[in-house]
């Protein structure tokens, strides 16, 4: 009896999820039906010409009762106008069936009703692909990239089309799925910029030579060639002489600026690569960025410290107001800093410093293996299983990763004397260095992957001005509370006008200053101390090469050779 009431059972299930199954695949016949408003007849589409089609564009029909959805010329024409608009954001609109729509438009009148629907179809599509280009990007940077760890982006392009087609707003509807930060629309007047000047082909001028301020050399003409080219110097008649004159200078200095180089007038290596790129590698280098930019988060938070990995610079934002920069430090072309986004968790003031893996395997075995002494020096202690010390006599350099590295906190800890930590799958955080002196370099990708950052402390302080957890409450903060109350009162028919008092501004304005002396007073103390963040503040790990601004055309070394790849990728 149980044998049979199991297999009935189970029977039941195959029967229920059959359905269930069935139900997913049904299609629902519809008839073509008369509009009085449009004054048109709307036509059903068979089931045979949806049969072949993704589940996406089946679903898009579904909403539309499956019928035609793109009936009304208005939403055509702005659908059509938007492709052409593509070229605008690096894209092409031959990839979005450009030929093909304007052929079956002019015809329109004339198709035969299969016809009619193979093409709505063919605009949904469009309309579909072109909605997940703007929002995600031509490519996914998973299948580019192996170190990016950007936040999901979720995109229901059937709600969007049902609103855009019913409302006629097509148009807005894919425009606003676009980046709209200022490096991307700088970017987007780069592409412009570079589009205007004429094909050039460049030979390479010798990179193993350095030019200064009045020397005279037969090379001196073609630099001058370029410097005119890239619009840093004015063409004049006497502009092609050997001469390296006064009038160069400047333009060198200026060229030098716009590729993130020290403007000292010297032509050396890094000026003489960036004279020897093109038109076209120029123009690559911005398309690859325009893509990129389309990966990044839309809204990048209220708070929020932004890098620039090849820039080498960090900026905290608040309500959309850069508040403070600071140089960084990026792991260098083989240990590449991860591009990442996540939230700020903690500050760890008096860090002491585990040393990781791959510092363990490639720098500390060989360098304690020649010397002993390496642990003392760096003052680490070197731990066997849980917390067991060993003297560096007793170390195994055999067994070199099987031990734990510990350096003690201070000034002279390879973090310094703050971290900031948040969650990401590459054991990554900001912090502070030992070897402050990297921050007067140009060239700064030198650390094994995390990011060092210049005057961390005071970047610390300013963060935690904002931070509503207690001790760490600001003036602003304060302020802030007292305008809600205001708002609040000013319902209540005994509404009194509420404001901070001077002696209450110097009282909070003494606390902010005795805050942020306890931290002074912490770092002294030399022991490690932890401070949570309580308010979101994001971290962006970005990367971009090019942009605009009011100098014009700015370029940075590729530093991890990020954009050729995407860029062969994004052409084939």
């Amino acid at each position: 009896m149980m044998k049979k009431i199991c297999i009935f059972v189970v029977l039941l299930f195959v029967v229920f999820m059959s359905c269930k199954n069935s139900k997913k695949e049904v299609f629902v016949e519809s008839e073509d039906y008369f509009d009085t408003v449009r004054k048109v007849t709307i036509h059903a589409i068979p089931e045979d010409l949806l049969a072949d089609k993704s589940d996406s564009i089946r679903s898009f029909y579904q909403l539309f009762e499956n019928h035609e959805i793109w009936v009304d010329r208005e939403n055509r024409e702005d659908l059509i106008s938007q492709i052409e608009k593509t070229k605008a954001e690096g894209l092409h609109p031959d990839e979005y069936n450009i030929n093909k729509i304007f052929r079956l438009e002019l015809r329109i009148d004339s198709l035969q009703v299969e016809e009619k629907l193979a093409y709505d179809i063919l605009l949904t599509q469009t309309y579909e692909k072109l909605c997940n280009h703007y929002y995600r990007g031509k490519l996914n940077p998973d299948d580019v990239y192996d170190n990016w760890d950007l936040f999901d982006k979720k995109l229901s392009v059937a709600k969007l089309l049902k609103d855009a087609i019913e409302t006629k707003k097509i148009a807005a509807s894919i425009q606003n799925l676009l980046p709209n930060h200022p490096v991307y629309l700088s970017l987007k007047k780069a592409l412009v910029e570079v589009d205007k000047l004429p094909n050039s082909k460049f030979d390479s001028i010798d990179k193993n030579i350095k030019i200064k301020f009045n020397d005279d050399l037969e090379v001196v003409k073609e630099i001058k060639r370029r410097l005119s080219y890239w619009k840093d110097l004015e063409q004049k008649d006497t502009l092609y002489t050997k001469k390296y004159d006064a009038k160069m200078l400047v333009a060198v200095k200026k060229f030098q600026a716009r590729h993130g180089l020290f403007a000292d007038g010297v032509i050396g290596i890094g000026t003489i690569k960036a004279l020897n790129y093109n038109k076209a590698t120029r123009k690559a280098q911005i398309l690859a960025n325009l893509e990129r930019w389309r990966w990044f988060s839309r809204n990048l938070g209220d708070q929020y410290i932004l890098i620039n990995l090849p820039d080498y610079e960090l900026d905290y934002v608040k309500d959309n107001d850069t508040v403070a920069t600071h140089k960084i430090v990026c792991g260098r072309p083989q240990r590449m800093t991860p591009i990442l986004s996540s939230k700020l968790s903690n500050f760890v003031f008096n860090p002491t410093w585990t040393v990781p893996p791959t510092i363990i395997k490639e720098d500390l075995t060989v360098e304690a293996s020649a010397n002993r002494n390496y642990f003392s020096r760096n003052r680490i202690t070197i731990y066997k299983g849980e917390n067991t010390i060993i003297s560096p006599y007793e170390w195994n350099p055999e067994k070199a990763e099987t031990y734990r590295y510990v350096q003690t906190p201070g000034y002279n800890n390879s973090l310094g004397v703050v971290k900031f930590n948040f969650p990401n799958h590459h054991s990554v955080y900001l912090h502070d260095t030992n070897h402050r002196d990297y921050f007067e370099y140009k060239y700064r990708a030198l650390s094994s992957g995390c990011v060092r950052v210049e005057n961390p402390v005071s970047l610390a302080k300013k963060v935690l001005e904002g931070q509503d957890n207690g001790r760490w409450k600001s003036l602003e903060t304060i302020r802030k509370e007292r305008a809600e109350k205001e708002a609040k009162l000013k319902l209540s028919k005994n509404y009194k006008p509420v404001k901070l008092t001077p002696e209450e501004v110097a009282e909070k304005q003494k606390m902010l200053s005795e805050e942020q002396d306890a931290i002074d007073e912490i770092i002294a103390a030399k022991d490690t101390y932890y401070i949570k963040v309580k308010q979101p503040i994001y971290i962006h790990q970005l990367y971009w090469t090019s942009w605009s601004d009011k100098n014009g055309l700015q370029f940075r070394d590729d530093i991890y050779n990020l954009d050729k790849t995407l860029y062969d990728k994004l052409r084939n």
